[in-house]
């Protein structure tokens, strides 16, 4: 009988796991959200992933649950694994990844790289955190935040009395998380899998670009990162993935200062668009990866194939028409291109799809990247 995996969400990355699992022969079946989600060639059923009885029905006959994101609520969890359910990454993990001021405390714990922080209430408490870090710092919403959204830098603490207004009104109270705003030089990602058993694989340290909030673009391994850094992230990524327990695969993002320090910035215990050059650039591609990790399979090589690999992000799509009537023109012009939509429709910042170009010169990866997804604008 072939392993079979369950996925909670049915987005791209849940649709990004199913060509791999064909390819080794295991069944996959997906919780979509709703009818016509991106995972739709496996989504086996369609319901609320908030609703426990759902959720359990959906489990009830897969060797393994994981999910397309961290949204699942701890209740749902402790059901399925009281239903005796595997669960990677368990509930324990996740609520790290669910919680920003869980996670800056976990990491604290842990000894971990990040910047200064704290729990606000309310409008005098960031008040008296911005006085100490220079008058400006970023606030955050601890849950639900994700591409930019939750997100926003104030100098003055009156600039998030709608969200202390929001906690307020909130049965269950709580706080914001406030963090030093960090003189960053740019941003990396750092890659990690781990199985049940303890077998951990870190892939190559990527430098990534965001837009608005949004990952535009990708590139492994990151430039001018030189051994001390490569190693130092990798000891990161492997230290937080044994630290929380985590099963299958953790992004770490990561803040390159201009003292040359590396901080912590995000976790997510996914396959993540920071990863999404390994479907073509590496031996082992994320989503590969993910599927051997949480059924404690063996791990497979995190190598890169070739010396430079780019990823492009196809954000909003053309203004008119659709995303395949472009296949073939971006397929003529950039023959070295890989392309990959998510059965979306184009909506302006929306995540469409990506371009995966690896080759011997960086200069003409970033460029046949950038071309190629230049005809899905």
């Amino acid at each position: 009988m072939a392993l079979r995996v369950g996925v909670v969400g049915g987005g791209q990355l849940a649709r990004m796991m199913i060509a791999p699992a064909e390819e080794l022969g295991i069944e996959i079946r997906v919780l979509a959200e709703t009818e016509g989600m991106s995972a739709a060639l496996a989504a086996t059923a369609v319901g609320d992933y908030r609703d426990a009885d759902t959720v359990l029905r959906f489990a009830r006959d897969v060797d393994v649950l994981t999910f397309d994101h961290e949204h699942v609520p701890q209740d749902v969890l402790a059901a399925l694994v009281d239903a005796g359910v595997a669960v990677h990454p368990g509930p324990a993990p996740l609520a790290v990844a669910q919680d920003k001021l869980v996670m800056r405390a976990r990491m604290a714990e842990l000894g971990m790289p990040q910047p200064d922080w704290a729990a606000v209430s309310d409008q005098a408490a960031l008040q008296e955190f911005l006085d100490a870090h220079g008058g400006r710092a970023v606030v955050k919403t601890p849950r639900g935040g994700y591409d930019g959204k939750g997100v926003r830098v104030v100098s003055a603490a009156t600039e998030a009395d709608d969200w202390f207004t929001a906690l307020a009104e909130d049965a269950g109270g709580g706080a914001l998380l406030v963090e030093e705003l960090v003189d960053f030089t740019r941003e990396l990602a750092q890659q990690v899998a781990r199985r049940p058993s303890g077998e951990v694989r870190a892939y190559p340290l990527v430098a990534t670009t965001q837009r608005d909030g949004v990952c535009a673009e990708v590139i492994a391994p990151a430039p001018r990162a030189g051994e001390r850094l490569e190693r130092a992230a990798a000891q990161i990524g492997v230290a937080v993935a044994e630290g929380l327990g985590v099963t299958g695969m953790l992004a770490v993002e990561l803040f390159e200062t201009s003292d040359e320090r590396i901080l912590i910035n995000e976790l997510a215990m996914r396959p993540h668009n920071s990863g999404h050059w390994t479907q073509d650039g590496a031996v082992t591609s994320q989503f590969e990866q993910h599927l051997r990790a949480v059924l404690d399979l063996p791990l497979g090589s995190t190598d890169a194939i070739a010396p430079w690999s780019v990823m492009i992000n196809i954000l909003g799509g053309p203004a008119e028409g659709g995303l395949t009537e472009r296949f073939a023109p971006a397929m003529a012009a950039h023959p070295t291109a890989k392309i990959h939509t998510y059965g979306k429709d184009p909506r302006p910042g929306r995540k469409v799809g990506h371009v995966n170009v690896s080759g011997d010169d960086l200069d003409d990866v970033v460029y046949e990247g950038r071309a190629a997804a230049a005809f899905f604008a």
